[in-house]
């Protein structure tokens, strides 16, 4: 839409996507208010939940491509492992830490130590050790395992220089004392490590088992060895997963079910919504349009914000047209993200994205883009055709190529897809190819730069604004367009080690400003989610750091 036009018609515009936001928001609101009474489970003839045998039936968004802790980096590949493995420090239900298998820990300015408790066990009933977890973080870090979330471990002395081959793996600050003792050397002060060893990156692997794979480590449910709540019992690969209580398993505060059943591996938001109304399956997310049925089903809808900011990421790398700012530039300014959520999306749980800090990011003493106000962004169609001739005449080109725009196969992700190709053909006269991929194909072009524009989405790791921080940061493999920045570097090195508080919170705004100026990314929106659970699971739990949803403090009951 052309800012050309006058204030009054700016005006109007404005108060209508406005409009439309409250409305969906209330629309929701009423639903769930008018049936909170209502009964909000499934059918009870159905086979989510089989009291006798204590077990409850689910459905997966996407297989995991493979269930390598060391190597992982999708949601679903996390919720699995979030149910099947367990590292030295853990979350309770009230998103606390807690500890894992590690039985207390101490953090110091230079390092901390972990004691790991004697009862932990692996599902073959061998002890967990120590030297479990200096191998798994060993092979995270050496450069043939290629983990994209190496990063993570950069805070233990020398594990960049090991994980960018200038030093041997022996030179990792992290030693097993003994079986029980873990000692770990900081590369710097990291006085939120203990967030960082939650995290599945961190999680043990033991020796002798995964030589025994011969390279097929996670691959199959034979092909692990599990120390959480569950372990995998059976695994038919694009159809099914059977997750069973871990015998051998120390902790009895989690893992009350006997058996969870993944019988659905689909990211279809209308057959979910079909297996939960038959009965079929325990909970599932809800999109706009499914709100009448939930209506007409007096279930009760429950609403989440789950962390996670979408957004459109460019390829820098050479000879890519989005290497060029001025292209990029132009790109930013012929879009609005209110229209994309309000007009187009219509998901009353979403909201329009601003900035690489989602609104939860708390900052010194309150919400972070309230101390530090993200950049205005304004639509502006002449700015950005101006833009484009700029990036026309830096290219030496007549006229631009076909951008290739990668993205899911899910309904949502096709819907946005075909509307920023609509727009920028619009507004910008380019032409926009979609190259819809399912789950696993996409991740595997997105890591081998196999696209002009990707719409990507960040889910946090851990509660602290360094994990959108450093997405960005130049040795970050998460990374998938390869920006580089000196700038950018030195203030993540800022962000990962300053022990001021104000300055440390000041590099993150300089961070949000950069993505601003530099157009890395354009913020699409921040997910949530309406979903419904069936009543008789209690204890259910989605999250926004850790699994995106949580079985196991889940158990069943009919009152």
């Amino acid at each position: 839409m052309d800012t050309n036009k006058s204030y009054a018609a700016q005006v109007a515009r404005h108060l209508a996507i406005y409009a439309a936001g409250v409305l969906a928001v209330l629309v929701l609101v009423i639903y769930a208010l008018a049936f909170f009474a209502g009964s909000a489970g499934s059918s009870v003839n159905g086979n989510a939940i089989n009291i006798e045998r204590n077990s409850i039936t689910i459905a997966l968004s996407e297989e995991p491509p493979q269930l390598d802790s060391t190597r992982s980096t999708d949601a679903s590949s996390f919720i699995v492992l979030a149910h099947t493995m367990e590292g030295l420090i853990s979350y309770d239900n009230n998103d606390q830490l807690i500890p894992g298998v590690a039985a207390r820990w101490e953090i110091r300015d230079d390092g901390a130590t972990f004691w790991i408790r004697e009862e932990a066990k692996w599902s073959d009933g061998e002890p967990v050790t120590a030297h479990d977890f200096e191998f798994a973080w060993k092979r995270v870090l050496d450069p043939g395992t290629a983990a994209e979330y190496a990063f993570i471990l950069y805070p233990i002395k020398n594990a960049e220089a090991v994980n960018q081959g200038d030093l041997p793996k022996e030179m990792l600050g992290v030693r097993a004392l003994s079986d029980t003792i873990l000692e770990v050397d900081f590369e710097r002060p990291t006085p939120y490590f203990d967030k960082l060893a939650a995290f599945n990156t961190y999680f043990p692997v033991r020796e002798d088992f995964f030589e025994s794979t011969n390279g097929r480590y996670g691959a199959d449910a034979d092909m692990l060895l599990y120390n959480g709540p569950y372990v995998l019992k059976e695994w038919v690969h694009g159809a099914s997963m059977v997750w069973s209580k871990n015998p051998f398993y120390w902790n009895d505060e989690k893992g009350f079910l006997d058996e969870i059943v993944t019988a659905y591996i689909t990211n279809d938001v209308n057959a979910n919504l079909n297996l939960f109304k038959d009965g079929q399956i325990v909970q599932t997310g809800l999109s706009a349009p499914m709100l009448p049925t939930a209506m007409e089903s007096r279930w009760q809808i429950d609403r989440f914000m789950d962390g996670s900011l979408f957004f459109l990421e460019f390829n820098h790398r050479p000879g890519r047209v989005t290497e060029n700012l001025n292209f990029r530039k132009a790109l930013q300014l012929a879009q609005d993200p209110n229209e994309l959520v309000y007009k187009v999306l219509k998901e009353a749980s979403y909201l329009p994205a601003e900035s690489l800090f989602p609104v939860w990011i708390q900052g010194l003493e309150g919400a972070f883009r309230k101390e530090y106000p993200p950049p205005q962004h304004r639509m502006n169609i002449t700015k950005a055709r101006e833009h484009l001739e700029l990036a026309k005449a830096e290219l030496g080109l007549e006229a631009f190529p076909p951008i290739v725009l990668l993205t899911g196969d899910s309904s949502l992700s096709l819907l946005a897809a075909e509307y920023y190709q609509e727009l920028y053909k619009k507004n910008l006269g380019l032409d926009f190819r979609i190259d819809a991929q399912i789950f696993k194909q996409r991740l595997a072009k997105m890591t081998s730069g196999d696209f002009d524009i990707v719409m990507a989405g960040w889910g946090p790791d851990y509660f602290d604004a360094l994990t959108f921080g450093d997405l960005f940061a130049s040795w970050n493999l998460n990374n998938r367009g390869r920006y580089q920045s000196d700038t950018m570097d030195s203030l993540v090195r800022i962000a990962q080690s300053e022990l001021d508080p104000q300055k440390r919170m000041d590099s993150f705004g300089a961070i949000q400003e950069l993505i601003h100026e530099d157009v890395v990314i354009v913020p699409m929106y921040e997910r949530g989610v309406s979903f419904v659970v069936d009543s008789r699971l209690k204890g259910f739990k989605r999250r926004s750091v850790g699994p995106q949803v949580d079985y196991n403090y889940a158990y069943i009951s009919d009152q």
